[in-house]
């Protein structure tokens, strides 16, 4: 089990993993507002998502994970504990660039982590007062950071901070759970806007359900009618072609899904190793890994909870 929860990785017995909370009176309450969704809960039980307590890790974990697949994402993550067992802002601050790609981060992420960790190691950048604010606040807070936009800081208050009330409107297991739960082939943003209402204050703990379904975890009582129908959900590409820049899956079991920097146009990234060096890829075969990728997010809400996922239906903010 990949340790997140202290600064040093250390060595000996990895600790039990740090999960985000999922109460028996938030299961309740969405249970008594959605019938649908209390039906899915019942179905799927209790769920396990990992989370990781450290803002800097976080950050740095939701920004590595930006357009690659899950299995992409956890070979730059693994590498970069290894590479850094003193995981802290300073360590990275002085850390070469070369350094930090030898892990499989682009240079573009490399130079996202580094001035992030030297922002926080100069005190620009106060990680210790994040936990006091508002939602709002914090969420804008983190958008004002380079490489981090709306999802990665969605990702950064679920599975650091712990907010109770989010739903990523742009996340793709989000967008394909919700289709499954209410067999919705389209979902507009005044449908997302009322589920988020009918959630609240407990957006978030739904959230982990709707990346648990997308995953599979409802079984076959559930499928995509954006599927079902044999037609591409909005915004998705048509068969056989890609789009380079649309948004990639971020990683662990079901989970969330838009990978962009503060702007919304992180290019294509590949993991260092994963792909032979130089080599282009036709239109088809580009195409077959991204379908692959979005098969990827699934694991999100089904294993790691750490992030997970493909991207927001290709929709651009």
């Amino acid at each position: 089990m990949t340790r997140h929860d202290a600064p040093d990785a250390g060595a000996g017995t990895d600790p039990e993993p740090c999960l985000v909370r999922c109460t028996a009176a938030e299961m309740a309450h969405l249970a008594a507002r959605d019938a649908a969704l209390g039906r899915l809960m019942d179905a799927v039980g209790p769920l396990r998502r990992e989370r990781i307590p450290d803002p800097f890790m976080a950050l740095v974990h939701a920004i590595a994970g930006q357009q690659i697949s899950a299995a992409a994402h956890a070979t730059v993550w693994r590498r970069l504990l290894e590479a850094f067992p003193r995981f802290t802002p300073d360590r990275l601050a002085g850390a070469a660039p070369e350094e930090l790609r030898a892990c499989g981060l682009s240079a573009r992420k490399a130079g996202h982590v580094r001035e992030i960790a030297r922002r926080a190691t100069c005190g620009e950048l106060d990680l210790a007062s994040l936990p006091a604010l508002e939602d709002a606040a914090l969420c804008a807070r983190l958008c004002e950071l380079p490489g981090v936009g709306l999802w990665t800081a969605e990702m950064v208050m679920i599975f650091c901070l712990e907010r109770r009330n989010v739903l990523s409107a742009g996340d793709f297991g989000i967008r394909k759970g919700l289709r499954m739960l209410y067999r919705k082939r389209e979902l507009t943003p005044a449908f997302i806007a009322r589920c988020k209402k009918r959630y609240s204050p407990c957006a978030s703990v739904a959230s982990l359900y709707l990346w648990a379904l997308a995953g599979g975890a409802g079984g076959a009582d559930y499928a995509d009618p954006a599927q079902a129908t044999g037609k591409q959900a909005p915004g998705s590409l048509p068969r056989g072609r890609c789009r380079r820049s649309a948004p990639r899956s971020a990683g662990a079991s079901f989970a969330p899904v838009r990978h962009d920097d503060q702007h919304g146009r992180e290019h294509d990234e590949r993991a260092a190793g994963e792909f032979p060096q130089g080599r282009v890829f036709s239109q088809k075969e580009d195409a077959q890994r991204h379908r692959g990728d979005r098969l990827k997010s699934a694991e999100y809400g089904r294993g790691r909870g750490t992030d997970a996922a493909d991207g927001p239906d290709g929709e651009q903010q």
